[in-house]
Protein backbone atom coordinates (compact mmCIF):
# COMPACT_ATOMS: atom_id res chain seq x y z
CA UNK A 1 0.00 0.00 0.00
CA UNK A 2 1.36 3.39 -0.96
CA UNK A 3 1.39 5.88 1.90
CA UNK A 4 4.30 8.07 0.91
CA UNK A 5 3.99 11.73 0.07
CA UNK A 6 3.71 12.53 -3.61
CA UNK A 7 7.12 13.01 -5.19
CA UNK A 8 7.95 16.32 -6.83
CA UNK A 9 8.12 15.85 -10.56
CA UNK A 10 11.56 16.74 -11.98
CA UNK A 11 10.00 18.85 -14.75
CA UNK A 12 7.66 21.23 -13.02
CA UNK A 13 7.40 23.79 -15.80
CA UNK A 14 4.76 23.33 -18.53
CA UNK A 15 7.30 23.89 -21.27
CA UNK A 16 9.14 20.77 -20.15
CA UNK A 17 6.38 18.64 -21.65
CA UNK A 18 6.00 18.04 -25.38
CA UNK A 19 2.39 19.25 -25.32
CA UNK A 20 3.38 22.45 -23.53
CA UNK A 21 0.91 21.66 -20.76
CA UNK A 22 1.64 20.56 -17.24
CA UNK A 23 1.18 16.88 -16.51
CA UNK A 24 -1.31 15.75 -13.88
CA UNK A 25 1.46 14.65 -11.51
CA UNK A 26 3.34 17.98 -11.49
CA UNK A 27 3.21 20.45 -8.60
CA UNK A 28 2.43 23.32 -10.98
CA UNK A 29 -0.65 21.41 -12.13
CA UNK A 30 -1.81 20.92 -8.54
CA UNK A 31 -1.18 24.58 -7.69
CA UNK A 32 -3.20 25.72 -10.70
CA UNK A 33 -6.11 23.60 -9.47
CA UNK A 34 -6.28 25.45 -6.15
CA UNK A 35 -8.98 28.10 -5.83
CA UNK A 36 -8.89 30.04 -2.57
CA UNK A 37 -12.40 30.69 -1.30
CA UNK A 38 -11.65 32.81 1.77
CA UNK A 39 -14.65 32.73 4.09
CA UNK A 40 -17.15 32.11 1.29
CA UNK A 41 -17.85 28.46 2.02
CA UNK A 42 -21.60 27.84 1.96
CA UNK A 43 -21.36 24.26 0.72
CA UNK A 44 -18.49 21.83 0.90
CA UNK A 45 -17.64 18.27 -0.04
CA UNK A 46 -15.07 17.68 2.69
CA UNK A 47 -14.11 19.11 6.09
CA UNK A 48 -10.39 19.34 6.83
CA UNK A 49 -9.06 20.04 10.34
CA UNK A 50 -5.65 21.59 10.93
CA UNK A 51 -4.07 20.40 14.17
CA UNK A 52 -0.62 21.05 15.57
CA UNK A 53 1.55 22.36 18.36
CA UNK A 54 1.81 26.14 18.76
CA UNK A 55 4.39 27.82 16.50
CA UNK A 56 4.48 25.11 13.83
CA UNK A 57 3.25 27.43 11.07
CA UNK A 58 -0.26 25.99 11.17
CA UNK A 59 -1.90 29.37 10.62
CA UNK A 60 0.42 30.05 7.67
CA UNK A 61 -0.74 26.81 6.05
CA UNK A 62 -4.35 27.88 6.69
CA UNK A 63 -3.83 31.31 5.15
CA UNK A 64 -1.99 29.91 2.14
CA UNK A 65 -4.79 27.49 1.29
CA UNK A 66 -7.73 29.81 1.94
CA UNK A 67 -6.31 33.19 0.94
CA UNK A 68 -7.29 34.57 4.34
CA UNK A 69 -5.34 36.29 7.06
CA UNK A 70 -6.98 34.39 9.88
CA UNK A 71 -10.69 35.17 9.84
CA UNK A 72 -11.43 34.30 13.45
CA UNK A 73 -14.44 33.79 15.67
CA UNK A 74 -15.16 31.85 18.84
CA UNK A 75 -16.11 28.23 19.30
CA UNK A 76 -19.74 27.96 20.50
CA UNK A 77 -19.85 28.39 24.27
CA UNK A 78 -16.07 28.85 24.45
CA UNK A 79 -13.66 31.76 24.67
CA UNK A 80 -11.15 30.01 22.41
CA UNK A 81 -10.78 31.62 18.99
CA UNK A 82 -11.30 29.61 15.84
CA UNK A 83 -10.56 30.19 12.18
CA UNK A 84 -12.48 28.75 9.24
CA UNK A 85 -12.08 29.19 5.52
CA UNK A 86 -12.27 27.22 2.34
CA UNK A 87 -10.71 26.25 -0.93
CA UNK A 88 -11.52 24.32 -4.06
CA UNK A 89 -9.20 21.69 -5.44
CA UNK A 90 -9.68 19.09 -8.13
CA UNK A 91 -13.34 19.96 -8.59
CA UNK A 92 -14.17 19.53 -4.89
CA UNK A 93 -14.74 22.14 -2.19
CA UNK A 94 -13.12 21.93 1.22
CA UNK A 95 -13.96 23.63 4.51
CA UNK A 96 -10.75 24.18 6.47
CA UNK A 97 -10.94 24.47 10.26
CA UNK A 98 -7.84 25.71 12.09
CA UNK A 99 -7.94 24.11 15.55
CA UNK A 100 -6.29 25.78 18.56
CA UNK A 101 -2.59 25.02 18.84
CA UNK A 102 -2.11 22.31 21.43
CA UNK A 103 0.56 19.91 22.66
CA UNK A 104 -1.81 17.03 23.38
CA UNK A 105 -5.44 15.93 23.36
CA UNK A 106 -5.59 15.03 27.05
CA UNK A 107 -7.78 18.06 27.76
CA UNK A 108 -5.84 19.80 30.52
CA UNK A 109 -6.71 23.20 29.02
CA UNK A 110 -9.60 24.78 27.15
CA UNK A 111 -7.60 24.81 23.90
CA UNK A 112 -6.94 21.07 24.22
CA UNK A 113 -10.59 20.41 25.03
CA UNK A 114 -11.78 22.26 21.93
CA UNK A 115 -9.29 20.48 19.66
CA UNK A 116 -10.09 17.08 21.19
CA UNK A 117 -13.85 17.51 20.90
CA UNK A 118 -13.71 18.56 17.27
CA UNK A 119 -11.49 15.64 16.29
CA UNK A 120 -13.59 13.17 18.28
CA UNK A 121 -17.07 14.32 17.39
CA UNK A 122 -16.75 16.73 14.49
CA UNK A 123 -15.47 13.78 12.45
CA UNK A 124 -13.49 15.76 9.85
CA UNK A 125 -12.84 13.97 6.58
CA UNK A 126 -9.10 14.67 6.89
CA UNK A 127 -6.91 15.84 9.77
CA UNK A 128 -3.73 17.61 8.74
CA UNK A 129 -1.24 17.47 11.61
CA UNK A 130 1.26 20.28 11.12
CA UNK A 131 4.65 19.30 12.52
CA UNK A 132 7.70 21.52 12.99
CA UNK A 133 10.37 19.76 10.94
CA UNK A 134 13.08 21.30 13.15
CA UNK A 135 11.57 19.68 16.27
CA UNK A 136 9.87 16.53 15.03
CA UNK A 137 10.35 14.63 18.28
CA UNK A 138 8.46 17.31 20.25
CA UNK A 139 5.51 17.12 17.88
CA UNK A 140 5.10 13.35 17.75
CA UNK A 141 3.05 13.19 20.95
CA UNK A 142 0.14 15.05 19.38
CA UNK A 143 0.49 13.25 16.04
CA UNK A 144 0.31 9.82 17.68
CA UNK A 145 -2.72 10.86 19.74
CA UNK A 146 -4.53 12.04 16.61
CA UNK A 147 -3.70 8.71 14.94
CA UNK A 148 -5.47 6.95 17.81
CA UNK A 149 -8.66 8.84 16.94
CA UNK A 150 -8.76 8.72 13.15
CA UNK A 151 -7.20 6.95 10.18
CA UNK A 152 -7.69 9.92 7.88
CA UNK A 153 -4.50 11.82 8.63
CA UNK A 154 -1.92 13.69 6.59
CA UNK A 155 1.25 14.90 8.31
CA UNK A 156 2.54 18.26 7.11
CA UNK A 157 6.27 18.48 7.86
CA UNK A 158 6.38 22.26 7.88
CA UNK A 159 9.38 24.59 8.24
CA UNK A 160 11.41 22.13 6.19
CA UNK A 161 13.48 25.06 4.90
CA UNK A 162 14.47 25.95 8.47
CA UNK A 163 15.36 22.34 9.17
CA UNK A 164 17.65 22.19 6.14
CA UNK A 165 19.20 25.52 7.09
CA UNK A 166 20.18 23.99 10.41
CA UNK A 167 21.64 20.91 8.73
CA UNK A 168 18.72 18.65 9.68
CA UNK A 169 17.42 16.03 7.29
CA UNK A 170 13.94 14.57 7.60
CA UNK A 171 13.29 11.39 5.63
CA UNK A 172 9.63 11.94 4.83
CA UNK A 173 9.33 8.58 3.09
CA UNK A 174 10.51 6.67 6.15
CA UNK A 175 8.43 8.95 8.37
CA UNK A 176 5.39 8.08 6.26
CA UNK A 177 6.12 4.36 6.46
CA UNK A 178 6.61 4.49 10.22
CA UNK A 179 3.36 6.36 10.90
CA UNK A 180 1.34 4.71 8.14
CA UNK A 181 0.02 7.99 6.73
CA UNK A 182 1.25 10.46 4.09
CA UNK A 183 3.97 12.85 5.21
CA UNK A 184 4.58 15.93 3.08
CA UNK A 185 7.51 18.35 3.61
CA UNK A 186 6.49 22.00 3.23
CA UNK A 187 7.68 25.54 3.76
CA UNK A 188 4.31 27.26 3.98
CA UNK A 189 5.71 30.79 4.04
CA UNK A 190 7.06 30.36 0.52
CA UNK A 191 4.41 27.89 -0.65
CA UNK A 192 6.95 25.09 -1.10
CA UNK A 193 5.36 21.64 -0.90
CA UNK A 194 1.77 22.88 -0.67
CA UNK A 195 0.79 21.42 -4.08
CA UNK A 196 1.83 17.98 -2.81
CA UNK A 197 -0.01 18.62 0.46
CA UNK A 198 -3.18 19.42 -1.50
CA UNK A 199 -2.87 16.19 -3.45
CA UNK A 200 -2.39 14.15 -0.28
CA UNK A 201 -5.45 15.80 1.30
CA UNK A 202 -7.48 15.03 -1.81
CA UNK A 203 -6.33 11.41 -1.94
CA UNK A 204 -7.20 10.76 1.71
CA UNK A 205 -10.52 12.66 1.60
CA UNK A 206 -11.71 10.83 -1.51
CA UNK A 207 -10.59 7.43 -0.27
CA UNK A 208 -8.12 7.05 -3.13
CA UNK A 209 -5.47 6.56 -0.47
CA UNK A 210 -6.37 4.27 2.44
CA UNK A 211 -4.01 4.73 5.36
CA UNK A 212 -2.87 2.25 8.00
CA UNK A 213 -1.81 4.43 10.94
CA UNK A 214 0.55 3.30 13.66
CA UNK A 215 -1.32 2.26 16.79
CA UNK A 216 -0.76 0.28 19.95
CA UNK A 217 -0.42 -3.34 18.96
CA UNK A 218 -0.68 -6.52 20.99
CA UNK A 219 -2.25 -5.03 24.10
CA UNK A 220 -1.72 -7.12 27.23
CA UNK A 221 -4.68 -9.49 27.74
CA UNK A 222 -5.86 -7.67 30.89
CA UNK A 223 -5.82 -4.30 29.09
CA UNK A 224 -7.54 -5.71 26.03
CA UNK A 225 -10.31 -7.25 28.14
CA UNK A 226 -10.88 -4.06 30.15
CA UNK A 227 -10.81 -1.93 27.01
CA UNK A 228 -13.37 -4.16 25.31
CA UNK A 229 -15.73 -4.01 28.30
CA UNK A 230 -15.44 -0.25 28.65
CA UNK A 231 -15.92 0.33 24.93
CA UNK A 232 -19.07 -1.77 24.99
CA UNK A 233 -20.37 0.16 28.01
CA UNK A 234 -19.70 3.50 26.32
CA UNK A 235 -21.43 2.37 23.13
CA UNK A 236 -24.43 1.06 25.08
CA UNK A 237 -24.86 4.30 27.01
CA UNK A 238 -24.19 6.61 24.06
CA UNK A 239 -25.27 4.87 20.83
CA UNK A 240 -23.66 6.40 17.79
CA UNK A 241 -20.86 8.04 19.76
CA UNK A 242 -17.80 8.26 17.49
CA UNK A 243 -14.50 6.93 18.83
CA UNK A 244 -15.97 5.05 21.78
CA UNK A 245 -12.75 3.05 22.01
CA UNK A 246 -10.68 6.22 22.44
CA UNK A 247 -13.05 7.44 25.16
CA UNK A 248 -12.72 4.07 26.93
CA UNK A 249 -8.93 4.25 26.70
CA UNK A 250 -8.94 7.70 28.30
CA UNK A 251 -11.13 6.40 31.12
CA UNK A 252 -8.68 3.58 31.76
CA UNK A 253 -5.89 6.15 31.96
CA UNK A 254 -7.83 8.06 34.59
CA UNK A 255 -8.67 11.09 32.43
CA UNK A 256 -10.93 13.02 34.79
CA UNK A 257 -11.96 15.49 32.07
CA UNK A 258 -13.45 12.68 29.97
CA UNK A 259 -15.09 11.16 33.03
CA UNK A 260 -16.63 14.53 33.94
CA UNK A 261 -17.81 15.05 30.36
CA UNK A 262 -19.61 11.72 30.61
CA UNK A 263 -21.09 12.53 34.01
CA UNK A 264 -22.47 15.92 33.00
CA UNK A 265 -23.71 14.76 29.59
CA UNK A 266 -21.26 16.86 27.57
CA UNK A 267 -20.14 13.93 25.44
CA UNK A 268 -23.73 13.05 24.73
CA UNK A 269 -24.41 16.61 23.58
CA UNK A 270 -21.55 16.41 21.12
CA UNK A 271 -23.04 13.59 19.13
CA UNK A 272 -26.38 13.47 17.35
CA UNK A 273 -29.23 12.63 19.70
CA UNK A 274 -28.94 12.57 23.47
CA UNK A 275 -29.48 9.36 25.41
CA UNK A 276 -31.10 9.23 28.85
CA UNK A 277 -28.55 6.73 30.20
CA UNK A 278 -25.52 8.97 29.64
CA UNK A 279 -25.45 10.48 33.13
CA UNK A 280 -25.21 7.01 34.69
CA UNK A 281 -22.41 5.75 32.50
CA UNK A 282 -19.42 6.49 34.73
CA UNK A 283 -21.12 5.03 37.81
CA UNK A 284 -21.90 1.89 35.83
CA UNK A 285 -18.30 1.63 34.68
CA UNK A 286 -16.97 2.06 38.20
CA UNK A 287 -19.14 -0.77 39.44
CA UNK A 288 -18.39 -3.07 36.52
Amino acid sequence: MHTEASAVHPSAHPSAHPSGAACGSCPIYHAANLKKLGINVDHWDYVVALAGNPNTGKSTVFNRLTGLRQHTGNWPGKTVSRAEGGFEYGGKSYKLVDLPGTYSLLSTSLDEEVARDFLLFGQPDVVVVVVDATRVERNLNLALQVLEITDRVVVCLNLIDEARRHGLQVDERQFSRDLGVPAVPTAARSGTGLPDLLQAISDVASGKLVTKPHRLQNEPPALKQALTRLTQAVEAALPGLPNARWVAMRLLEGDEHIAEALRNGELGDLRRGAHPEQSNLVLQLKSA
